[in-house]
């Protein structure tokens, strides 16, 4: 089991940047697989970058070249670094961990980009 708490979240303009940080209750270094997702108003979630164990990431086609998702195990944080920022990119962000066959959310930081 894990806890997982975002942070980072806020109102920026077109073009800026953000980092988002996901804080475990637990040792990330064994976690198969950590995760940033999104889901914007009325729409569905979805995967934005998703980064395993041994640090292999995919991202979703819109994020590619703005968005990098890394991981510090030492402070048992996974971070997404977003820059470049559209509007579209508003939504809330979720941070989320597959353990032992279980996925763990977060509750979700809120990022609005104005144009």
């Amino acid at each position: 089991q894990v806890q997982l708490v975002e942070s980072g979240g806020g109102l920026v303009q077109a073009g800026g940047s953000l980092r988002l940080s996901c804080a475990a209750s637990r040792s990330i270094f064994s976690i198969n697989a950590m995760a940033w997702y999104r889901q914007a108003p009325g729409k569905q979630r979805e995967l934005v970058a998703r980064i395993t164990s041994s640090s292999n990431t995919v991202y979703a086609d819109s994020v590619k070249g703005r968005f990098t998702i890394s991981r510090d195990n030492g402070k048992n944080t996974v971070y997404l670094q977003m820059n470049s920022l559209r509007p579209e990119d508003t939504a809330v962000y979720y941070c989320n961990a597959f353990v032992v066959g279980l996925y763990y959310w977060g509750q979700g930081t809120q990022v609005t980009v104005s144009s």
